[in-house]
């Protein structure tokens, strides 16, 4: 299983065209994903103050674009807090079909930093 973050509007615009398509695809030719374990990381990190948000629970073996595991395309500076640089995240080489999302879950952020949505698979 690996995960996306994205917004809300986004997510609906996606099912009513049949694919996810994130910002990133069209920019860096990739759509960012993460591990469960990279996940609060990451939102912390990229995602501060920003509502509507919701995680994608995506199903490797459902893809239809190529899926790379790869360094960070924003590394941190070493030492950080939520230090992202030694690990490999997956990237989406392609646009994401529905059908590999098997949950979508809010995320929301308290007073001390995003926290893993309940049921998260």
């Amino acid at each position: 299983m690996i995960y996306h973050i994205t917004k809300g509007s986004a997510w609906a615009e996606a099912q009513k065209r049949g694919s996810y398509r994130a910002a990133s695809l069209v920019s860096e030719g990739f759509i960012h994903c993460s591990t469960r374990d990279q996940l609060l990381k990451v939102a912390n990190r990229f995602y501060c103050g920003e509502t509507d948000l919701l995680v994608l629970c995506i199903d490797e073996g459902r893809l239809g674009a190529e899926l790379r595991w790869e360094a960070p395309a924003h590394p941190q500076p070493t030492g950080t807090v939520a230090n992202l640089v030694e690990a490999l995240f997956p990237h989406l080489y392609g646009p994401l079909n529905l059908d590999a999302v098997v949950a979508v879950h809010e995320l929301r952020e308290g007073a001390s930093g995003f926290a893993l949505p309940p049921g998260l698979p």
